[in-house]
Formats: C-alpha cells, sequence, structure tokens
C-alpha cells in the first residue's frame, strides 16, 4: 500500500514548492482579487434567493438574516486569510486539509467544494434564466415555459397560475457554455471581462438602493420579527432570549421548522448563506497571484466587507417598499421597482441581474476548474483533468468536463435542491477551513504566517459553531440531508477504489516530477 496510508500529508514546503513550479500564468494582483471576489458573491443571493427567504421565513428580519451570515463569513474569512497567507496556491481549502489533515480529508474536502462551486454555478445559472425570461417578456417575446424549468417544476405566471410544467432550464444550459468556452481561453480574458460586469452590477445595486430609499414605508418593516408559525403554546415566555433558546434548542434536536419567529430569522440566515458564496474563491486564484500572501488576504476580507454592506442596505430597502409576503419572487428586485412605477429602471435592474449572474457563474466555474486541476496534479483524479492547453495555458480539458457536468445539474435540478446542497456543502467545507486554523496552530505553531487570524482561538472556534448551526438548520429537510449523506459514502468510496492507489504523493512523487523527499517547514522571522 501507499506510503503513510490515507492520513498522509504534503507539508507546507512541498505544497509552496509546487506552486513555484506551476504552469498556470500569474497575472492576478489585490485589485483583480478583490473584484473575482465582488464578482462572484453579488449574484443569486441578492437578485433571487432574498425574497424567498423574506417571505417565507425571516419577514421584515432579513436584515438581521444578513447580519447573522455576515458576521459567520467574517469569521470564516479571516481563517482563510491566514491559511491563503501560508498556502498561497490553487486549490484553496483542498490544499489546506492536505497539508493538515491528511489527504482523506483533503478528498472530502474536494468533494464539498464540488458541491460549493459546481453546484453553486448551476444555480447561479437557474436564477440567470428567470431574469432573461422576464426581460424578454418585456420587450415582448415569449419563451416556451417547459423549457425554462427542471423536470416536474411548476412555472408560474405573474398572478400565480400554474402554466406549464418543466421539462429542462435551457436558457441556463446555454448561459453554462458560453461561460465554459470563456474559461477555455484563459484567465486573462475571463478576469478582464467579470471587471467590466462588476462595475455594471454594483452600480445597478447601488443604484436600487439609492432610489429605492425615497419609496421606503418604514410601517413595512414593523414587526421586525413576524410572529412565528404556528404559534407556541399559551404561557411559553416571549423574550428575546427565550425565543433564541428556543429557536437553537429546535434546531440542534432536528424538530420540524417553522415560519418566522427567530427559528425563521435564523433558518432565512442558512438560506442565504448562497449569498456569500464567492469570498472564499479568491483563495483558488493562490497560484495565479503575482503577491499572494500580500493580495490575497486583502482580496478575501475587501470583497466581503463590500457585499455585506450592500447587501443590508438592499435587503432593508426591499422589504420597506414592498411586503415581505409578496416577496416568494424569482425576481424580487425588480418586482420592488415595478412597485414604485419605474418600469424603466425594472428593465435596467434585470439587464445589471443578468450580467452579474454571468460574473458569478464565470468565477464560480473557474474555482471549480481550479480545484479539479490541483486535485489531477496529485493524482486523485484522472492525470487528462490536469492537461493545460498549449496556447490558452488553462485546464482546458477539465474546463469542459466541469462545464458540461454543470450544464446537467442546471437543466434538470430546481433551484431550491441546487441552493441548499451548495449551501451543505459550503457550510461543512468552511467549518472543516475554520478547524483547520486551530489545527495548524497547535502543529505547527512556528509557520511563517504573513497574515494572523485576530482574537485567536475565539474567531475560529466561533467560525466551528456557527457553520455548524446553519448546518443543522439546512439537514432538517429530507431530501437534502439523504442526498448530502449519500454523495459522500459514494465519494469515499471512489476514493478506496481509485484515487488513494493513485496518489502521487502514497507513490513518493511531487507534481514536479521529482522523488518526494523530507523538507524543512518555513519559520516566521526571528
Amino acid at each position: 500500500m501507499a506510503n503513510g496510508g490515507i492520513f498522509r500529508r504534503k507539508s507546507v514546503a512541498q505544497i509552496q514548492s509546487e506552486h513555484e513550479h506551476g504552469e498556470l500564468k500569474r497575472t492576478l494582483g489585490a485589485l483583480n482579487l478583490t473584484l473575482l471576489g465582488i464578482g462572484c458573491i453579488i449574484g443569486t443571493g441578492i437578485f433571487v434567493l432574498t425574497g424567498r427567504a423574506a417571505a417565507e421565513f425571516a419577514g421584515p428580519g432579513i436584515m438581521i438574516s444578513f447580519i447573522i451570515t455576515g458576521t459567520l463569513c467574517a469569521f470564516v474569512a479571516l481563517c482563510y486569510a491566514e491559511l491563503a497567507s501560508v498556502l498561497p496556491v490553487s486549490g484553496s481549502a483542498y490544499s489546506y486539509s492536505y497539508a493538515s489533515m491528511g489527504e482523506i480529508m483533503a478528498w472530502i474536502m474536494g468533494l464539498l467544494l464540488i458541491l460549493e462551486y459546481g453546484l453553486a454555478g448551476s444555480t447561479v445559472a437557474v436564477g440567470w434564466s428567470g431574469y432573461l425570461v422576464s426581460l424578454l417578456k418585456d420587450i415582448g417575446i415569449t419563451f416556451p415555459p417547459a423549457l425554462t424549468a427542471a423536470p416536474g417544476v411548476e412555472v408560474k405566471d405573474a398572478a400565480g397560475n400554474v402554466v406549464a410544467t418543466g421539462i429542462m432550464n435551457l436558457p441556463a444550459m446555454v448561459a453554462l457554455l458560453a461561460v465554459t468556452g470563456l474559461l477555455v481561453r484563459g484567465v486573462t480574458e475571463s478576469t478582464t471581462v467579470n471587471n467590466i460586469v462588476v462595475v455594471i452590477k454594483v452600480a445597478v445595486v447601488i443604484a436600487f438602493i439609492g432610489i429605492g430609499a425615497f419609496y421606503v414605508n418604514p410601517d413595512l418593516w414593523s414587526p421586525l420579527i413576524p410572529p412565528q408559525e404556528p404559534a407556541p403554546p399559551a404561557g411559553t415566555p416571549m423574550d428575546i432570549w427565550s425565543q433564541i433558546w428556543r429557536a437553537l434548542a429546535g434546531i440542534v434536536s432536528g424538530e420540524t421548522e417553522s415560519r418566522f419567529g427567530v427559528s425563521g430569522v435564523i433558518h432565512a440566515a442558512a438560506v442565504i448563506f448562497f449569498a456569500y458564496l464567492g469570498f472564499e474563491a479568491v483563495s483558488t486564484a493562490g497560484a495565479e497571484s503575482r503577491n499572494p500572501a500580500r493580495d490575497m488576504p486583502i482580496g478575501i476580507l475587501a470583497s466581503l466587507a463590500i457585499c455585506t454592506v450592500l447587501y443590508i442596505l438592499t435587503s432593508a430597502v426591499l422589504v420597506g417598499i414592498v411586503p415581505y409576503h409578496s416577496l416568494d419572487n424569482p425576481a424580487p428586485i425588480a418586482l420592488a421597482v415595478n412597485e414604485i412605477g419605474l418600469g424603466w429602471f425594472a428593465i435596467l435592474v434585470k439587464i445589471g441581474a443578468l450580467a452579474g449572474l454571468s460574473s458569478v457563474m464565470l468565477v464560480l466555474l473557474y474555482g471549480q476548474t481550479r480545484i479539479f486541476y490541483t486535485m489531477s496534479r496529485d493524482g486523485l483524479l484522472p492525470d487528462i483533468l490536469s492537461r493545460v492547453h498549449p496556447k490558452f495555458q488553462t485546464p482546458w480539458v477539465n474546463t469542459v468536463v466541469v462545464g458540461l457536468l454543470a450544464c446537467a445539474a442546471a437543466g434538470f435540478m430546481s433551484l431550491d435542491k441546487l441552493a441548499d446542497l451548495s449551501n451543505v456543502g459550503a457550510l461543512t467545507a468552511f467549518g472543516v477551513v475554520c478547524a483547520t486554523v486551530i489545527y495548524l496552530r497547535f502543529t505547527s505553531p512556528d509557520l511563517a504566517r504573513p497574515f494572523r487570524v485576530p482574537l485567536y482561538p475565539v474567531v475560529p472556534i466561533l467560525g466551528v459553531l456557527m457553520c455548524g448551526l446553519l448546518l443543522l438548520t439546512l439537514m432538517r429537510t429530507e431530501h437534502t440531508r439523504n442526498f448530502f449523506l449519500g454523495y459522500l459514502a459514494i465519494g469515499i468510496l471512489v476514493y478506496f477504489v481509485y484515487s488513494m492507489r493513485s496518489s502521487k504523493l502514497g507513490k513518493g512523487v511531487l507534481v514536479s516530477g521529482h522523488e518526494a523527499e523530507p523538507m524543512e517547514l518555513p519559520h516566521k522571522d526571528n
């Protein structure tokens, strides 16, 4: 059997050496990385899922939900920033796990990141499809409704009447094919397009906040947290701390979810968690960053901070214009603009949403291809997935495979299922990242850390606990729980059948082709 078994680890120095011998072009600076993060973060979460979360779970309390999730992501972002400064490599949390917890944990992290990036790209494509169909309708073009949803999903008109049952989501599939083609062309071209699109969609979001603020009715913010449905038994303490305690106890015990109340606000935080996916995508670009130890922490934290402020303001305006129970709509921001009579701006919002969602698809698929590239170079996936195009210098076979798989998911899975599974994968991965920071502080205390998590160990511990809480909230849904557990079981079986035997680390071979030798860890300067 290969050396070290399933817990064999790469040394930090070995990973850094592989980074130095990588074939990918290093063209990205701090501004590129920040825009890369913003380009991925602002998308389906704010343009699509916010309406559902407010209407079904939180009401005006959606503002609090964004604060909860933003706080969690700040904890996770700080952990990512420390690990990214130590291990500035392509592969993100996969590489971090390989260096700390061993190969089997790295493989599991790779499985989680497939959900986070691959299925998230499909989720965004479904949201993109909804805005495109709505925009086409505004200009008098009707797209066949059966070709705009997954099989069995009901397609409804503006009045809520069912007009068709889905066969496939064709616009979503076409969008992903276009993004795949762009990524094959190269990262420089892709990030240039992304930078332009980021400016467009941020301008649309800021315009919505600025214009919509004049039409906000503060009465719609009251009550901030609507009463729980079904109502708790008579005589139940209703002070805020009692409500928080009951909500947390219900989540941990696996009780049936409820609408509104504090538990609804927490559930909405889990639903809109998807809105924050993307800040860590910056860490997948380590192998293409000019100065990763400095630029990647800046890119991660700056993109998260900017988007958190925009999200809270956008949700406040949204629920201040439209009664929250009317927001269960695939285009809630456009609905709010229509409510105040600015039809021209509604069209502009839809165009901005399409541009924004396009950039999110690009960044998510980009992140997934780089993770597959790294896993393939390690021997855990077939070598063909790390084959670099001689002209474009991109992992083109890998990119095509990822694009086709994402197309299939977008065409034949519903928005809710895609979003929930992406959130489950991301929350589990984020929890492991926070735990990895703690692990490396114990096992390798003298590592050179250009960026260190402040308030250690409080920040990573809170990150682990909050990820676990939101994960339990989502896992109460049976189809999500069954799919996730089955997916992990099949993935682990693949590892033992193929990946463990093919691992280059297990064979004593570095990705550069040299025999693996003990390497001294880089220590901080005295």
